[in-house]
């Protein structure tokens, strides 16, 4: 660990924290100890759109250099959220190009006059490309909307005079271009010659990252665990390190020292997912304390990570969790809700994580991007599964496979592995969406893609998920599971709801042949609006939606027994999309409303998710007394 850490995320939730020691290539998630503080930046920021025509006035003029309101208008802006949703100026809601943010922190003295005390400012999301100054010095860069990032202030706030008062500006571009991820054309509108561009493309932003392993939960050989966990220390050779495993109930259950070594946990209580087991979730904590001699004085450090013991495994028709097999029955979701856009809310987490054990869902994919962290020490907590998903969303032309992309893609995935694979509840990554795999150079960019992750992180399989037809997919022979998404009913056939069982088993016999690997219905979904009704079903109403997911479960039923491991609704909710013909206030595929208020799928899919859970029968389950207690059964 190295002399501290000090983080803030900024545009999508700032904050800042003061600590003695931190992580040598590494990014702990910011949590206070005896050791560390924490300052969060959330609230409300000065926020300015720059509307000139090359969208380059902030950087001509610079705005970094004084006080973001001295050199023109600014407006409140709340932090996290999304600037386009907040505004009544029209302007807002489909901007492209550089934003500006800015916000001045008072710091505690400590943090400014203790010089053994590392201060870090950290982003937990800016999408997609971030510039940030500290009192008008330039400090770091990232690019990729989904990331956390971070850089060391130190030297800017314990140097003479001490600065009562810190000014953090960032700027912020949301375009998207052909090597971004997700990628976007640019279409020049009137005048080409001024560089006033706009994406066909505009997906939302989030957060994700952390590199080397703090600790490295693996797993588990019969009555015993296994812990490896390897720690970096920076700012001093002169250091010891002590490290303890504690068990739900704060008992140490194994110790070691030094930076690397094997914790070995006899009796270990495994990490399972919600409804597999009697006690599901169950985590650890792995406690690290540091004591280092530095020319300052000694220097101590301490930090606690939730590790969960399991085992991830894949045989050409099951997925396996700790040996048993494991059927995802869950969804799609999207960080999205009202007025706050896209920001994270504790609130809204909290209500979804309970609608999704009210499903009796033990499962979602992070579509069409990674997550921020608190979902992810929520799914530990909770026990719900994840594939997590990178931006690799809009991957469909093919100037989108080119070497620069390849490169970025690759790089993202080193953020996305880094940040979550201290998570139990993360048992796949997913390295696109609906990409043209099935183009030549597509098959070789996601085969590099797919190695690279594999050799970040050889413990868990690696996905990505298709449309293509099953003959000509390029990417499908490097992927450890099928992930498909088909829209029978909807995208095409029209109304013939009769078609689906046929469509889909077809579409099972086909894959599976070819490949001989198990299978999920990554998505599948029909539109509705809320309140609209019709018999015979109709295309939007709440019975055609219920009637398709039925005509679907059907199928499923066939096949989940043989190797379709998992089904996927898209979606959970509703949520905001471009303006388009196609759309009534954005997707409204949701068996949840925007505002979480369910329809009538969401009963049906309910009554399937705890049915199947209950026929599952997992050794020290409880899926059926709840059942019982839910009265879905009788």
């Amino acid at each position: 660990m190295a002399r501290g850490s000090a983080v803030a995320w900024a545009a999508l939730g700032p904050l800042l924290w003061g600590c003695a020691l931190g992580l040598q290539g590494g990014m702990l998630y910011p949590q206070e100890s005896p050791s560390r503080e924490c300052k969060e930046l959330d609230g409300l920021w000065s926020f300015r759109a720059d509307f000139s025509d090359n969208r380059r006035r902030g950087f001509e003029e610079q705005w970094y250099r004084r006080p973001l309101w001295e050199s023109g208008p600014t407006v409140d802006m709340p932090v996290p959220s999304s600037f386009n949703d907040i505004s009544q100026d029209w302007r807002l809601r489909h901007f492209v190009g550089w934003v500006w943010y800015e916000r001045e922190v008072i710091l505690p003295e400590r943090w400014t006059q203790d010089l053994r005390t590392r201060v870090v400012l950290r982003i937990g999301s800016a999408h997609s490309y971030a510039i940030v100054w500290v009192n008008g010095v330039d400090t770091l860069e990232h690019e990729g909307g989904y990331l956390p990032f971070e850089a060391d202030i130190s030297n800017l706030v314990q140097v003479g005079p001490l600065p009562s008062r810190l000014r953090i500006t960032i700027a912020i571009n949301n375009t998207l271009t052909p090597t971004t991820l997700p990628p976007g054309t640019i279409q020049y509108l009137t005048d080409t010659s001024n560089g006033l561009y706009f994406c066909t493309r505009h997906p939302p932003p989030t957060s994700m990252t952390s590199p080397s392993p703090p600790a490295w939960s693996k797993t588990v050989v019969r009555a015993s665990g296994l812990v490896n966990y390897q720690i970096s220390v920076k700012g001093s050779n002169l250091f010891k390190l002590e490290v303890r495993l504690l068990d739900a109930e704060n008992k140490v259950v194994a110790n070691g020292t030094g930076t690397q070594g094997q914790l070995k946990v006899p009796g270990v209580s495994l990490w399972w997912p919600y409804l597999m087991h009697e006690r599901p979730a169950y985590l650890y904590s792995l406690e690290v304390q540091l004591t280092a001699q530095t020319s300052l004085g000694p220097v101590s450090d301490f930090y606690t990570l939730p590790v969960g013991i399991r085992t991830v495994a894949v045989t050409k028709s099951q997925f396996l969790i700790n040996g048993k097999p494991f059927y995802f029955h869950g969804v799609n979701k999207h960080e999205d809700a009202d007025i706050r856009g896209k920001g994270f809310d504790w609130p809204l987490l909290v209500k979804d994580f309970n609608l999704l054990r009210w499903l009796g869902a033990n499962a979602f994919r992070t579509s069409h991007y990674p997550y921020a962290e608190e979902v992810m020490q929520m799914c530990d907590r909770y026990g719900i599964v994840v594939i997590d998903e990178c931006p690799g969303v809009g991957l469909a032309l093919p100037q989108f496979f080119n070497n620069v992309s390849l490169h970025h893609h690759m790089q993202v995935m080193e953020e996305v592995v880094r940040r979550d694979k201290n998570h139990p509840a993360v048992v796949m990554w997913s390295v696109a969406n609906e990409p043209a795999s099935h183009l030549e150079s597509a098959g070789y960019y996601l085969k590099m893609v797919i190695a690279h992750t594999k050799s970040l992180d050889p413990s868990r399989p690696v996905t990505f998920v298709s449309n293509s037809n099953y003959a000509a997919d390029k990417g499908a022979p490097y992927v450890d599971v099928i992930c498909l998404n088909s829209y029978y009913s909807w995208y095409h056939d029209y109304g013939h709801l009769e078609l689906i069982q046929l469509q889909l088993a077809t579409q099972f016999e086909n894959w599976y042949k070819k490949y001989q690997k198990p299978i999920i219905q990554s998505e599948y979904g029909a539109e509705t609006i809320a309140g609209f009704h019709q018999d015979p079903p109709l295309m939007f109403t709440e019975e055609y939606q219920k009637s398709l997911l039925e005509q679907y479960h059907l199928g499923l039923d066939q096949k989940r027994r043989k190797y379709v491991v998992g089904e996927l609704i898209w979606n959970f909710a509703d949520f905001m999309t471009e303006q388009s013909p196609t759309r009534v206030l954005g997707n409204k595929k949701g068996i949840f409303t925007r505002q979480r208020q369910p329809k009538s799928a969401a009963f049906l899919l309910r009554e399937r998710y705890w049915k199947i859970a209950n026929e599952t029968r997992y050794p020290h389950s409880v899926a059926k007394s709840q059942c019982l207690e839910n009265s879905l059964f009788t």
